[in-house]
C-alpha cells in the first residue's frame, strides 16, 4: 500500500497542477494575476555589482529591473521597492547555465514516477562529485516508444550554491527554490535549493477556500438530504393514493359482483315465475274443471304441490275430473272422504304436484337450490 501511494501521488499532484492550469486558461490574464492563478513567479539574479529581477509566467520572461546592492538590514529588502502583488510572487534564485552539471540519461518508464530518486543513485557515476557535495534534482525530457523515458540530472556543488545564497544576504532566507538558467532565459524547471531551507509562503486565501469548501459540503449535503426527503414525501404520497384507489377498486369490485349477484338473482327469479303457472290460472283451471257442487275451504299452493281441502257431493269424482290439466298432475285424494252431516256433502282433501317447466339458460345456472320465495296462497 506504501508503494502504491507513493506511486499516486505525483500522478495526482500532476493531473491537480494540469487541470489548474488548464481551468485558469479560460480567464483573462488580470483576472489570473490577480487571484494567484497566472502560475508567475519572481526570478533573482545575481550579477557581478546588483540583482537582476525578472517574472517568469505562461508568457515567457518578463524582465523588471537591475537594483544596485540591497541593504543587509531589512529583513526583506525587495519588499518597499516592488508592487505588493509582484512582492508577492515566489522568489526563485536562478543560477547561471555554467554553474551547474547536467547529464541527460535514458531510464525504463516504471522510474518516472520516483525519477528523483532513481537519479541519486547516479550522481558519484555520472558526476565527478560526491552524492554528499552537491544539491542535484531531476526532470523528466520525455518518454519513448520502446517502454523507457529521457530524464535529466541537475547538479550543483552545494559550495558554490552556498556563495551564491550568502551573496543575497537576508533574501536568501525568502527564496522558494533555486533554478537553472535554459536556453531560452527562463528557468529549467528543477529545484536545487534543499527542502529544509524552502520559504513557505501562507496562502491568504486559504482560510477562504476551507470556510467556501466547507460551506459547499454542507450545501451539498443539505440538497441531497432535502431531495432525499422530497422523495420519500413523494413516495409517501403515492403509496396513498395507490392504497385509496386499491380500495376504491375493491369496493367497486364488491358492488360489481352484488349487482351481479341481484341481477342473477332476479334473473333467475323471473325464469323460475315463468316456468311455473301463477296462482290465478291455477285457480282459474280449478274452478272450470270444478263442478258447481263443490266448494273450497282451502287451496294452497307451497313450492310445487298443490292442497285442496273443501265440501263436495261428488267428491269421488273429483280426481278423473281434475286428470290432464296442463297445470298440474299426479292429482290424488289423501285419506278418507269425511261425511258432513249439516251440509250433506263429503268433505275431501285433495293433492296434486303442479307442472314446472325446466328452467334454462345463464338464470338457470344458478340452480332450483337457491330457488324461488315459496308462493303461497290461501283463499
Amino acid at each position: 500500500m506504501a508503494g502504491l501511494g507513493g506511486s499516486l501521488r505525483p500522478r495526482a499532484a500532476g493531473f491537480w497542477r494540469w487541470w489548474t492550469r488548464a481551468l485558469a486558461t479560460w480567464l483573462p490574464q488580470r483576472l489570473r494575476e490577480l487571484f494567484g492563478l497566472a502560475r508567475e513567479r519572481l526570478l533573482l539574479q545575481v550579477t557581478g555589482d546588483g540583482l537582476l529581477l525578472a517574472i517568469e509566467g505562461p508568457d515567457g520572461v518578463r524582465r523588471l529591473a537591475e537594483l544596485p546592492p540591497l541593504s543587509t538590514s531589512a529583513d526583506d529588502p525587495l519588499a518597499p521597492l516592488l508592487a505588493q502583488r509582484v512582492a508577492s510572487l515566489p522568489r526563485w534564485l536562478l543560477l547561471p547555465a555554467e554553474a551547474s552539471l547536467r547529464r541527460a540519461l535514458p531510464l525504463p518508464a516504471a522510474a518516472a514516477d520516483r525519477l528523483r530518486e532513481v537519479l541519486g543513485f547516479e550522481i558519484e557515476r555520472q558526476t565527478p562529485f560526491p552524492a554528499a557535495d552537491v544539491e542535484y534534482d531531476a526532470r523528466l525530457l520525455g518518454r519513448r516508444g520502446d517502454g523507457q523515458v529521457d530524464a535529466e540530472l541537475v547538479v550543483v556543488p552545494r559550495q558554490a550554491l552556498e556563495s551564491r545564497l550568502v551573496a543575497l544576504g537576508p533574501l536568501a532566507n525568502t527564496l522558494t527554490g533555486v533554478d537553472v538558467e535554459s536556453a531560452a532565459g527562463g528557468g529549467l524547471g528543477v529545484n536545487l535549493l534543499p527542502g529544509a531551507r524552502r520559504h513557505r509562503r501562507a496562502d491568504p486565501w486559504l482560510g477562504w477556500n476551507l470556510a467556501l469548501g466547507l460551506v459547499a459540503v454542507v450545501a451539498i449535503a443539505a440538497g441531497l438530504w432535502q431531495v432525499l426527503d422530497n422523495r420519500r414525501a413523494a413516495a409517501d404520497v403515492l403509496e396513498a393514493e395507490v392504497a385509496q384507489a386499491a380500495s376504491r377498486a375493491r369496493t367497486a369490485s364488491t358492488q360489481r359482483q352484488a349487482l351481479v349477484d341481484l341481477v342473477d338473482g332476479m334473473a333467475f327469479l323471473q325464469s323460475a315465475r315463468a316456468a311455473r303457472p301463477t296462482t290465478v290460472e291455477v285457480m282459474d283451471e280449478l274452478a272450470r274443471r270444478l263442478p258447481d257442487s263443490t266448494y273450497l275451504e282451502k287451496l294452497s299452493i307451497e313450492d310445487t304441490r298443490i292442497l285442496l281441502i273443501g265440501l263436495s257431493s261428488e267428491a269421488p269424482a273429483l280426481v278423473q275430473r281434475l286428470e290432464g290439466s296442463p297445470l298440474w298432475r299426479s292429482p290424488a285424494l289423501a285419506g278418507a272422504l269425511q261425511p258432513d252431516p249439516r251440509s250433506g256433502r263429503d268433505r275431501f282433501t285433495l293433492t296434486a304436484e303442479l307442472v314446472v317447466a325446466p328452467v334454462t339458460g345463464a338464470a338457470g345456472q344458478a340452480g332450483p337450490g337457491r330457488g324461488a320465495a315459496d308462493a303461497r296462497s290461501d283463499p
